[in-house]
């Protein structure tokens, strides 16, 4: 009995550490937050992610009674602001609010001492939206297939903007041309802001343009749609044809958004925060804010968004390298 009892207490011993380890990380996970939590928008201020990651911090910091500061950290197509987030300590207090640059940026750009995909932890799908090919006001054409057209009859009379190099407009751009089997010249700006600036005064020709951005531009007559990026009518622009009537079923050009964490961040912590985005994201003045501005809502677990990350990256890995997209 004595041999039993020693081996017993042995036992015990051995498995305190182990024990105290889950209790301390899931007590983390159930006080946490207790001081303020920042999201890093790795963009300028006024685009779509900016917007975006304000809709969910105000929303967060309501619900979690506690700071949710927005850090806008822009460059390099949002390298700079992912590479800060990646450097930082994996407790749960700095997330990035990431976008199509996680799935692209990578393949884009070559010198950079991290990788999404290995350094940073899903946490949670916020949700997707078509882009839309727009037009200045007054560019002389009503349909992509006209622009395609003219393209093809004079390559050197079309351009397409975009928000720099590996940019959602620059994949889908890219992605049309290869459908089309046509030559468009691409202007890159640094930001949305300038590009837009000359796209309605028709410096360039189109623009693939997420509608959070286009349909303040659309209603003020500044800018006009003519195809939707994906094989879905939007609500918001119900007679402007989707990219299957226009020819081109295969083009599915979308931007999507996340919340992201650096590596390491306690599963407990990314949990929490999972939840706490997905009841967000089912809060009806958000779910109605959203839709209004055409963006389609996905919660769910960190696993699933992770799934997509992944797919993302495979799914425009051929576009980028059949296009020759290099930043550096």
């Amino acid at each position: 009995m004595r041999i039993i009892s020693k081996i017993a207490v042995a036992l015990s011993i051995l498995t305190m550490p182990v024990a105290s380890g889950i209790s301390a990380a899931h007590a983390q996970g159930e006080s946490f937050p207790t001081k303020a939590i920042h999201i890093v928008v790795p963009f300028s201020p006024g685009g779509a992610v900016d917007m975006l990651g304000r809709l969910i911090a105000t929303h967060l910091s309501q619900q979690m009674h506690q700071s949710v500061i927005v850090e806008n950290r822009p460059g390099a197509n949002g390298n700079l602001g992912t590479e800060y987030v990646v450097k930082s300590a994996p407790d749960g207090y700095t997330l990035l609010l990431g976008s199509n640059g996680m799935a692209s940026n990578g393949l884009v750009y070559s010198h950079r001492s991290f990788n999404e995909l290995k350094d940073l932890t899903a946490i949670g799908y916020i949700g997707s939206a078509p882009l839309i090919m727009v037009v200045g006001k007054n560019y002389p054409a009503d349909s992509a297939g006209e622009i395609i057209a003219k393209a093809k009859s004079d390559p050197t009379s079309v351009s397409y903007a975009s928000a720099g190099f590996g940019s959602s407009a620059n994949l889908a751009s890219e992605a049309l041309k290869f459908a089309a089997k046509v030559d468009i010249l691409h202007v890159p700006y640094k930001g949305g802001a300038p590009a837009i600036v000359d796209l309605s005064t028709g410096r360039v020709s189109f623009m693939m343009l997420d509608p959070l951005q286009a349909m303040p531009q659309i209603k003020s007559d500044r800018l006009r749609a003519l195809m939707i990026g994906t094989n879905d009518h939007l609500s918001l622009l119900p007679n402007v044809q989707t990219a299957g009537e226009a020819g081109y079923p295969d083009l599915n050009a979308t931007v999507w958004w996340g919340l992201v964490a650096p590596v390491g961040t306690p599963p407990d912590v990314v949990r929490k925060l999972n939840a706490e985005l997905n009841t967000v994201l089912n809060n009806a003045d958000v779910k109605n804010q959203l839709i209004s501005l055409g963006v389609t809502l996905q919660p769910g677990t960190p696993e699933q968004f992770d799934k997509y990350i992944h797919a993302q990256v495979e799914k425009w890995a051929p576009i980028v390298k059949a296009a020759g997209i290099k930043a550096d």
